[in-house]
């Protein structure tokens, strides 16, 4: 609601785990309705290779949606090796990654349209 982002022009997705957000990530940007999209999550390590195949998996997804689609796609998705690591990344001692990854959207989403209007 700051920056001048009202509620009534944001939607949520969720999805069932981070793998699946590049898939819905594209499926969004694909109807044209947005400016940017924000994929929030966290990917917890755990005591299998798993976390680092999703997490790497999951940033080439979400980078690859913005590259082929032109939409800011913003990665907001925190990679920690604790639950209390991604909670102090997500609003406490370690800043705010979602409130960060907004701020991106906004500032990716006013350049483009600068660059836009440039081109016209």
């Amino acid at each position: 609601l700051r920056h001048g982002v009202s509620q009534e022009n944001m939607d949520i997705a969720w999805v069932p785990g981070s793998f699946e957000m590049p898939l819905i990530a594209k499926k969004l940007a694909e109807t044209k309705r947005y400016n940017a999209i924000i994929c929030l999550g966290a990917v917890i390590r755990g005591g299998t290779p798993h976390f680092e195949y999703i997490a790497s998996e999951v940033t080439k997804g979400i980078a690859k949606v913005g590259l082929e689609t032109g939409l800011p796609v913003i990665n907001g998705i925190i990679t920690a090796d604790t639950l209390e690591q991604a909670i102090e990344r997500a609003g406490t001692k370690e800043g705010n990654k979602g409130f960060e990854a907004a701020v991106n959207a906004i500032e990716m989403a006013n350049l483009m349209s600068k660059i836009a209007a440039k081109e016209k």
